[in-house]
């Protein structure tokens, strides 16, 4: 993952020299918008997917624990009460 950010901030350094050779200010934050932050963002996004999923999933597991557990620590104050 770490790798991905890399190239990330790679091509942010090459659009960023690209929008500072613009012609006039517009067209330089202009490139950097369609160039760098849509693009990059959109790629991102897509590829951090499956960690996002794996993080999902881990919450899950960790929720249905603790409910595991809450229900049998119910289960044994009901039984040392009777």
């Amino acid at each position: 993952m770490a790798f991905l950010y890399l190239i990330a901030i790679a091509w942010v350094y090459v659009v960023l020299l690209m929008s500072l050779a613009e012609s006039s200010l517009i067209a330089g934050i202009m490139t950097f918008i369609f160039y760098c932050v849509i693009p990059l963002g959109l790629v991102l996004y897509i590829l951090s997917s499956p960690a996002r999923k794996r993080q999902i999933k881990e919450r899950e597991k960790a929720q249905i624990k603790e409910r595991q557990q809450s229900t049998q620590q119910d289960d044994t104050t009901q039984t040392k009460s009777n």
